[in-house]
């Protein structure tokens, strides 16, 4: 009696995942075996871990380009060879705030509008 309960459980906790995925959208799919029309998960509804991560590296990318409009690029070069000579943490740092050619190029634009 015990396993049968543990196996309606097991299929009931699967049903209820399939249900929570398909409430985020699902699509008809012609079965070829048995010839049914049966619904299924639309595996299009996921990517949220690379939308997330696309936008924390927006935001990085802006808060260098803000950073660099607002000191000026000697002051900014100044504070990134300061850190370069620091600790590990600080060198990586250093590493991720230099100067790219997306942040050179844009940061020039926006210093007019912050001064």
């Amino acid at each position: 009696m015990d396993s049968t309960l543990q196996n309606f459980e097991k299929r009931q906790k699967a049903l209820r995942r399939k249900h929570k995925r398909m409430a985020q959208g699902y699509v008809n799919k012609l079965d070829r075996e048995s010839g049914l029309i049966v619904q299924k998960p639309d595996s299009k509804s996921g990517g949220f871990a690379i939308r997330l991560l696309f936008l924390i590296v927006l935001a990085f990318m802006a808060f260098k380009i803000f950073l660099l409009a607002g000191l000026g690029e000697q002051k900014y070069l100044s504070h990134i060879q300061s850190l370069s000579t620091g600790s590990v943490v600080e060198q990586a740092g250093a590493w991720l705030m230099r100067i790219d050619p997306v942040t050179d190029r844009l940061a020039p634009i926006l210093s007019p509008y912050l001064m």
